[in-house]
């Protein structure tokens, strides 16, 4: 569980999180990027996703809008406000306040489980790992965006793959650095990680 001081920083977060343009994909061009991005590779809609620590729900509501079915969680209660507030005008999306680290939700029932810059901050990311694939339907996908930001925090490529393989999954890594996901420049190590169950 998380305390109420991790609680806190993230709520305090909410406000300003959608600024970034990634976080909000009010940019057009960066908004297509991800939704061009994520379209490749996940299953064609509808199929049943999991997004783990979805912050104000932007990837949610990018995937409902293309024909997918959302649950969305996240443990701060002021982004999962935000979150229902930005996903009111459809059905396709459902917001509750939980943990990513230990997700409420039924097993062996989601297509995708899909994670954004969450994997990192887990108090065990191989722990984590193993929850979330239990979610997963047979041939279903898991979809890691991740990084090793310029700050020092975050996961490397290395890192992730190596944490999925582990596992028992075959990684495939793609990197991000192309500046239309992120709406400027970077640099520092930003990727995805996919792998698929057994089906």
């Amino acid at each position: 569980m998380p305390t109420p001081e991790e609680i806190a920083v993230w709520d305090a977060e909410a406000a300003a999180f959608d600024e970034p343009a990634d976080h909000g994909l009010h940019d057009p061009v960066v908004r297509r990027a991800w939704r061009e991005l994520l379209l490749g590779l996940l299953p064609e809609p509808p199929a049943r996703i999991a997004d783990l620590g979805c912050g104000t729900a932007t990837l949610s509501l990018l995937l409902a809008e293309v024909g997918h079915q959302v649950d969305a969680l996240d443990f701060s209660p002021r982004m999962v406000e935000l979150a229902r507030r930005k996903t009111a005008s459809t059905t396709s999306v459902t917001v509750r306040e939980a943990d990513a680290f230990d997700p409420p939700l039924a097993p062996s029932s989601y297509d995708v489980v899909l994670c954004r810059h969450v994997l990192w901050a887990m108090p065990d990311a191989a722990v984590a790992l193993e929850r979330w694939l239990r979610l997963l339907v047979p041939g279903g996908r898991l979809v890691l965006v991740e990084g090793r930001w310029s700050n020092g925090g975050g996961l490397s490529a290395e890192q992730t793959a190596a944490l999925v393989e582990a596992a028992g999954l075959v990684a495939s890594l793609t990197r991000l650095d192309d500046p239309a996901y992120w709406g400027r420049a970077i640099d520092d190590d930003r990727y995805v990680v996919t792998a698929t169950t057994a089906g």
